[in-house]
């Protein structure tokens, strides 16, 4: 290559609620089941939250019982999600940034939540993960990333992992090719898809940089994401135009990088030219670190 439970069942008509909010950017086989690690870390609807001019989803998703929040962070126009469990209040954390721990840690406080993981879809270059901080200020929480991301954490994950929280579930799809560590999380009941830097609305993580590589990203999103049902959202990690949520079914038929054939994916991949991310120098060495170094 170039470079934490109970069944959930979907609820597909409340997809257009979530639709609603939009703007403009393979498991392991039943036999190898056994070896995979489960790592312990809402169903009404809420109003959606507006802040900074953009709206965002603080829907149920389509499983009974979860508790979904998407915040955002401006400066690196990071996405963060929070899911729950309503009933026994547990909590996973997605990619958290640093300068909006506070915030982070009022709303799990103020919805009476057990914060148990903070996973990080990859190591960042844009921004550093709040996870280090915020396992000194709340006790037992455990930080989680890939175990081919080359960065310390509490726990590395791989291939069919579950990152379990109350009766609720993440699964980890390994999708490498904008880092070697980049994975998707995929709620049981698929969904819901977190796609980190792989797959961003109508877009994807650059490959000039990391471990990048554009063939491998072609065929990890392929492989591991397009094959999952067309209704199952999609939350990246970052999108600089003001949309929040997409489909699978959507990305792959509207997506302008990911229709096109291998070749010309990387070709388009190749000749981006784009600027070196203003943060990269000070976020990799720190998240290397979960985001303590000099913190």
């Amino acid at each position: 290559m170039c470079s934490v439970m109970s069944r959930v069942k979907p609820v597909s008509r409340a997809l257009a609620l979530t639709l609603r909010i939009g703007g403009t950017a393979e498991g392991w086989s039943h036999s190898a089941a056994r070896s995979r690690r489960s790592y312990p870390g809402v169903g009404s609807w809420v109003e959606p939250l507006t802040v900074t001019g953009r709206r965002y989803s603080s829907r149920m998703a389509s499983s009974q019982g979860l508790l979904f929040r998407q915040l955002f962070e401006s400066e690196s126009s990071t996405y963060t999600y929070l899911l729950a469990d309503s009933e026994t209040r547990e909590a996973v954390l997605i990619d958290p940034v640093l300068e909006t721990i506070d915030r982070d840690l009022k709303l799990i406080d103020e919805l009476g939540l057990n914060l148990t993981v903070a996973v990080n879809t990859h190591c960042h270059a844009d921004h550093i993960t709040s996870t280090g901080l915020m396992k000194k200020r709340l006790a037992g929480l455990k930080s989680a990333i890939s175990k081919f991301s080359g960065a310390s954490a509490d726990i590395h994950f791989t291939e069919g992992d579950k990152i379990t929280f109350g009766k609720h579930y993440l699964t980890v799809r390994n999708t490498p090719g904008h880092t070697d560590g980049c994975v998707t999380l995929v709620s049981g009941d698929q969904s819901m898809a977190f796609t980190g830097d792989a797959l961003l609305i109508r877009g994807c993580g650059r490959t000039d940089f990391q471990q990048g590589c554009p063939k491998t990203l072609y065929e990890s999103v392929h492989q591991k994401i397009f094959t999952l049902p067309d209704h199952c959202l999609i939350y990246p990690a970052h999108d600089y135009t003001g949309r929040t949520v997409s489909t699978v079914g959507e990305e792959r038929k509207f997506n302008p990088r990911l229709t096109k054939s291998l070749e010309e994916f990387v070709k388009i991949m190749d000749n981006l030219n784009l600027p070196k991310p203003a943060k990269i120098d000070i976020s990799v060495p720190a998240n290397l670190v979960c985001g303590v170094h000099e913190v």
